[in-house]
């Protein structure tokens, strides 16, 4: 069934909305959960929670592309349950290090000012991705929005583990010049 279909039974309360977008969005919103979580049962409760909110959601919002916009509650409540799960334990991982890489180029999330500014680094963030090439854009995406291990990026483009890494820190620092050339951070 097509997205548009999808998201027109959503629209009309019907129930087979949730069994559509799950076959059509589950392994994608699972792999979301999973790369940040790295517990199957904590991803397949993400998944679960999000055919809830689609259903809270849809309407009164009506997405352009539903695969993004479940894609974007999953990695939500994936993000939500890591921060619940990391100040229960304190222990580290990959979302630890993930975080860790991108602490110089993004404001830490407790300040007024981040919370006031984060639909202008939303947009600066993406206006930035679209001025990268394809590949280094697709690294940046994988590592920072995906959460997933340097080594899973570097195979699947054919390079090493230092190689990749080298991409993301000059992406990093690509990153971190334009937000301060556009006024967005000292």
């Amino acid at each position: 069934m097509e997205e548009q279909e999808i998201i027109g039974l959503f629209w009309r309360r019907d129930e087979r909305a949730i069994t559509e977008a799950e076959k059509a969005c589950g392994s994608y919103c699972f792999s979301i959960a999973e790369n940040i979580l790295h517990s199957r049962e904590d991803a397949e409760e993400c998944v679960s929670d999000t055919w809830l909110r689609a259903w809270q959601s849809i309407p009164p919002q009506r997405p352009a592309r539903l695969r993004l916009f479940l894609g974007r509650i999953t990695r939500n409540i994936a993000f939500d349950r890591y921060r619940a799960r990391k100040a229960a334990k304190r222990g580290g991982g990959e979302m630890e290090s993930v975080l860790e890489e991108l602490e110089d180029c993004i404001a830490s999330p407790e300040t007024v000012e981040h919370t006031c500014d984060q639909r202008e680094l939303q947009r600066l963030i993406n206006a930035f991705l679209r001025e990268l090439p394809y590949r280094e854009r697709q690294i940046f995406l994988q590592r920072y929005y995906y959460a997933e291990p340097v080594s899973k990026i570097a195979a699947e483009y054919g390079l090493t583990g230092n190689h990749t890494s080298v991409i993301l820190k000059r992406t990093r620092e690509r990153l971190r010049k334009y937000l301060q050339q556009e006024g967005f951070m000292e």
